[in-house]
């Protein structure tokens, strides 16, 4: 049985969410930040050395980075779902966003919410992240335009690695901002795979 080690208030939920929509069995071990520091606790390290969330055991194989993970359970058990065909003209678009999603989308995000600790320390930083996240949920609102999802017609690993930057731009911005993405967040918060998913980890 695959084990997920999901640490509160990270991405570990997009992990849960694809299992669930692979039917898979899994278990979670649930760890908590320290609530000063933030940090993850000492006990994940046991599980990696990075002590990072989230994290896989599935038999002998230990699996970081969720863009890894969604490879993973994609490529192993998603028996051609979750992933266009390798030889398809959506194969590159689907790898460039699986990719995109944590390589370059999050990096201003991950600014505004450390930055946003530090009041008005941070204030000569604030017009560059805010550039740069118009920036960015610009080119992904632009993306959904007159479609449901990232890539094809069907959810793809993709989507999943995306949802949590479009829940983060309606957490910052609003729902009118980046109406797509809005729509978006709330398409994929109603499947039944991701309500399951939170049921069973938490919110």
């Amino acid at each position: 049985m695959i084990e997920v080690h999901h640490l509160n208030e990270s991405r570990s939920r997009r992990i849960t969410w694809l299992l669930e929509e692979l039917g898979l069995d899994y278990t979670v071990h649930a760890y908590q930040r320290d609530p000063e520091t933030r940090f993850a606790p000492p006990e994940l390290e046991k599980i990696h050395p990075l002590g990072k969330a989230p994290v896989i055991r599935d038999g002998d194989e230990v699996i970081f980075e969720s863009g890894a993970i969604v490879e993973y359970l994609v490529r192993k058990y998603g028996n051609g779902r979750f992933a266009p065909a390798l030889d398809s003209r959506d194969y590159n678009r689907y790898v460039q966003l699986l990719h995109y999603a944590e390589g370059s989308a999050m990096l201003p995000l991950l600014l505004k919410l450390y930055t946003g600790r530090l009041g008005e320390a941070a204030a000569p930083l604030q017009p560059r992240i805010a550039g740069e996240m118009q920036k960015h949920l610009g080119f992904l609102n632009e993306a959904l335009a007159g479609r449901d999802y990232f890539v094809g017609q069907e959810l793809t690993g993709a989507d999943i690695q995306l949802s949590f930057v479009a829940q983060l731009a309606v957490r910052f911005c609003g729902d009118d901002a980046y109406p797509n993405l809005t729509a978006f967040a709330k398409r994929i918060e109603g499947r039944a795979a991701y309500l399951r998913a939170v049921e069973r980890s938490g919110a």
